[in-house]
């Protein structure tokens, strides 16, 4: 099963870039999440097309959506417990944060807000930011099993 992780794609609207990388990476993947700030209503539109769309808010995601992406969200994909959130405060110690606020609940956890991308452990827990769907950016592709995660970064 393969997830496929966003954040920080920061576009009103989908544009050329983002349509090829959504057709090439996005649409083929069993989910789509995205790790908040998206930015604009039409692009969390064009997102909601994806069956597996699943999304979180971020801190720039201040419009109205027909209803609010949470702050956190939770899933369970090959047996491994999955949270997505988009991250708080200042960049530097963001994955230790998030790992202490959310210590003991997921097995890995999504995140983004500091743009660059990141792969590490916390005790039991793998935080993993795939970074920012931008042209110079990256996005994570995920691919679970009994046996946990295993995980690709694009860069774009």
């Amino acid at each position: 099963m393969r997830a496929a992780v966003i954040s920080d794609s920061h576009l009103a609207r989908p544009n050329a870039f983002f349509e090829a990388v959504y057709a090439e990476y996005l649409a083929p993947a069993d989910y789509l999440i995205h790790c908040g700030d998206h930015t604009g209503a039409a692009l969390w539109s064009y997102l909601i097309q994806h069956p597996g769309h699943i999304s979180v808010a971020g801190n720039c995601d201040g419009f109205a959506l027909g209803g609010d992406p949470p702050a956190l969200a939770e899933l369970v994909l090959e047996g491994v417990r999955v949270a997505a959130v988009h991250g708080w405060g200042p960049r530097p110690g963001l994955s230790a944060r998030i790992a202490e606020a959310l210590t003991g609940r997921f097995d890995v956890i999504f995140f983004g807000h500091s743009h660059a991308a990141e792969d590490t452990t916390y005790g039991d827990t793998r935080l993993i930011n795939p970074g920012a769907l931008t042209p110079g950016g990256s996005l994570a592709l995920v691919d679970f099993d009994k046996n946990g995660c295993d995980v690709r970064f694009v860069s774009l």
